[in-house]
């Protein structure tokens, strides 16, 4: 018997197509060497909010490896949920992954680290939990959508059109941030010319973004349609408007990675930091400790804190040793110098 020999609206299949095996392997294969290259570049360019880009790769990887289970074994639900969720969700992995990179280039190339008025983690938060929330309600679609009542699918249809509407509502604020983040960077330039390598990175945001936007509109006309008319029941229009744009939108970041573009202390968000003031308030200590050892090399903490501080440090050093040697102290002058010198 073809495997391609079934009923459409049996119960036990869930595919309006006959699916191809090959592609589904083509696509795997890529997925996973990208996924893999992020990994390497992970631990090679020690970011560790890279886990997020990672994620995206790893869930692709995973529906389209469902996928040929799937494609090989028509019937069964099994395999066919999995791979749809893992395809539908893996985008929002990617949606935060820009965010936080965005984030952090305004942390790190912008002196007053804010735009419109907005603190650069409080920009990253915001938009990571708007992206979960919109992962929330387009994953909690796929239970309704796989429903044998047409009232339900239909259900699930309208909330997942949702979820991912949202998803491009964001993406449209963001690109306004993002512009925002351009104009500050290009006036600095003008007054402070320097060769910053925020251009190439800030382009493969805007790329991987209209990637994403690519394919929420497929994904938009698609349902629209209906669940089993238009591009629903066409596999071409699924590769090219959806793997495509996504293998696409994560090995950008593989050509040009984050880590290139952000080297140095301030890179990455400080940790801890309220914590820390709070307890050096409580405790009494305007600066950290330095124990002997460590003031005798003073390029290290040029490197790690500010020129003020290192400054008032060696006048402090020099205060202190000053005050243990008596030999470099004169001795007070007698009372009768004075008496002798005004009689005179």
């Amino acid at each position: 018997m073809d495997r391609c020999d079934f009923a459409r609206n049996s119960e036990d299949v869930g595919w309006l197509y006959c699916p191809s095996i090959e592609a589904a392997i083509l696509f795997t294969s890529l997925f996973a060497a990208t996924t893999l290259a992020h990994m390497f570049q992970w631990f090679t360019f020690r970011k560790k909010f890279c886990w997020v880009i990672v994620m995206a790769g790893l869930w692709e990887t995973a529906g389209f490896a469902f996928r040929i289970i799937s494609a090989k074994q028509i019937r069964g639900l099994w395999h066919f949920i999995p791979q749809q969720l893992f395809i539908i969700l893996a985008p929002v992995w990617l949606n935060a992954f820009v965010f936080m990179v965005m984030g952090r280039m305004i942390y790190f190339y912008i002196p007053e680290k804010k735009v419109f008025g907005i603190s650069a983690q409080r920009i990253t938060v915001t938009f990571v939990l708007l992206d979960v929330f919109s992962m929330l309600v387009q994953s909690s679609s796929a239970s309704l959508m796989s429903s044998d009542d047409p009232k339900l699918a239909k259900m699930g249809v309208n909330v997942y059109m949702g979820g991912i509407g949202l998803q491009e509502l964001f993406i449209i604020l963001f690109f306004f941030l993002a512009g925002r983040f351009q104009y500050l960077m290009t006036k600095l330039e003008v007054y402070q010319p320097q060769h910053l390598p925020w251009r190439r990175l800030l382009y493969c945001l805007y790329a991987a973004l209209v990637l994403i936007t690519i394919r929420i509109i497929y994904r938009l006309i698609e349902y629209s349609s209906g669940l089993e008319n238009g591009l629903a029941t066409n596999e071409t229009a699924f590769y090219c408007l959806e793997a495509v744009p996504m293998i696409f939108a994560i090995a950008v970041f593989n050509v040009v990675h984050p880590g290139i573009a952000l080297v140095g202390p301030e890179s990455e968000f400080p940790k801890k930091e309220k914590k820390d003031k709070k307890k050096d308030k409580k405790k009494g200590k305007d600066r950290p400790k330095r124990s002997w050892r460590h003031r005798g090399n003073r390029v290290n903490d040029v490197e790690s804190g500010s020129d003020m501080e290192t400054e008032a440090l060696r006048m402090q050093d020099g205060l202190n040793s000053g005050l243990h040697r008596p030999d470099s102290i004169s001795p007070p002058t007698p009372l009768e110098f004075h008496h002798e010198r005004f009689q005179r």
